[in-house]
């Protein structure tokens, strides 16, 4: 019973993950952004931001669980590195509505610059 509790809970929460929850963290972001350029150590990643080792460990462990990042051991050091293709479920999303945004974007934009015509014939 008590296996198959801890059994549950484990593949409950690996399905709650996503490359959605992955990125809705801005520290997240920043390490995929890091890991984008070049493949690093837990300890160089955790060197490059002001926060706990600890807390580090927690987003490296959510981003694997999501399948973004992956580790290679070589001697004592881990080494992290980025699964970009899974990031195209959410590249895929966000294009979607790319075309909607910059949209409304020109819109507000010729909107501004009617606002600042008028606002400039008035004087």
């Amino acid at each position: 019973m008590i296996t198959f509790i801890f059994v549950t809970n484990r593949l409950l929460n690996k399905m709650r993950r996503d490359v959605f929850q992955a990125i809705a963290d801005p520290v997240r972001r920043d390490i995929i952004e890091l890991l984008a350029e070049e493949t690093l150590t837990v300890n160089a990643i955790a060197e490059k931001f002001d926060i706990s080792r600890p807390a580090i460990s927690k987003h490296l462990k959510i981003l694997n669980e999501c399948e973004l990042i992956d580790y290679r051991k070589e001697g004592r050091e881990r080494f992290c590195f980025i699964q970009a293709k899974n990031l195209l479920p959410a590249f895929l999303w966000i294009e979607k509505y790319q075309n909607l945004w910059e949209d409304r974007l020109d819109s507000f934009d010729h909107y501004l610059n009617k606002l600042q015509s008028r606002t400039n014939s008035n004087q």
